[in-house]
């Protein structure tokens, strides 16, 4: 895998994906940047929300459930000194379909935090990770 990040003076960023894929970043006003993308930081907490949503819609397909829309909301704490790694991360996945069964959701969301979510499980070395999840039924148009 590889990827390339050019500078937008005065402090943004634009990422190139391996695959061809570009996302910029940028920098808060008082640290310089003009505020026209996701913080670096931020970037990494999207990475792993759309890592374990991935993993958690897959083995839900895959278990033939009806599902028809995944959230992860994510909150974050980092610490107060440098390097300000992530301390705490909150995953909350509110999971929407029909007829879903509690218990598989509950399995998706322990499969992917346990063995398939690369982004969550490698910034588990640093910060607690934690998951919570509610279920919704879907209206009859979804």
């Amino acid at each position: 895998m590889k990827a390339r990040v050019r500078w937008l003076p005065p402090m943004g960023f634009v990422g190139e994906s391996g695959t061809g894929h570009a996302i910029v970043m940028d920098g808060a006003p008082e640290s310089g940047g003009s505020d026209h993308g996701p913080r670096p930081m931020e970037m990494l907490l999207l990475g792993m929300g759309g890592c374990a949503s991935f993993d958690v819609v897959h083995i839900l397909k895959k278990a033939r459930q009806q599902v028809t829309n995944c959230e992860a909301m994510i909150e974050a704490e980092r610490a107060e000194t440098e390097p300000k790694v992530f301390t705490k991360i909150h995953l909350h996945f509110i999971v929407t379909g029909r007829n879903l069964a509690e218990k598989h959701v509950k399995r998706a969301i322990e499969l992917s935090a346990e063995k398939y979510c690369s982004a969550s499980i490698m910034l588990g070395k640093t910060a607690t990770v934690t998951h919570g999840y509610e279920i919704r039924e879907a209206c009859p148009s979804q």
